[in-house]
């Protein structure tokens, strides 16, 4: 069952770019911290730094989907394992973070 709850737990920033185009209804949250996210963001996305992560659990309970992404992708990929363990069953965390994002995107998202 374990196998089941981490399937399809990452997503590139390719579909998330389409989700977003498309209005599909998705809580898109940067995991990183407040220096970072000021530094540079995803424009539509929230901040909820991982260690508020728990605190915010309602919130994420309520999402009809969840995208999260930090620099790289570990963190988030931290949160989505963890909100799935918390029944958070559409948590997915974007391959690669802003990082990627950038590169494959839109350069115009600062690098860090």
């Amino acid at each position: 069952m374990a196998e089941d709850l981490y399937a399809n737990m990452e997503i590139a920033p390719r579909e998330v770019k389409e989700m977003v185009d498309q209005g599909a209804e998705f809580l898109f949250v940067d995991v990183r911290e407040p220096w970072e996210y000021e530094t540079s963001h995803i424009e539509g996305s929230t901040l909820i730094p991982l260690g508020e992560i728990p605190a915010n659990l309602a919130r994420f309970e309520r999402a009809a989907a969840v995208v999260l992404y930090c620099h790289h992708g570990m963190r988030s990929l931290d949160a989505a394992a963890w909100l799935r363990s918390q029944g958070v069953e559409g948590a997915r965390s974007m391959t690669g973070g802003i990082d990627r994002w950038t590169t494959e995107i839109d350069d115009r998202v600062p690098r860090y």
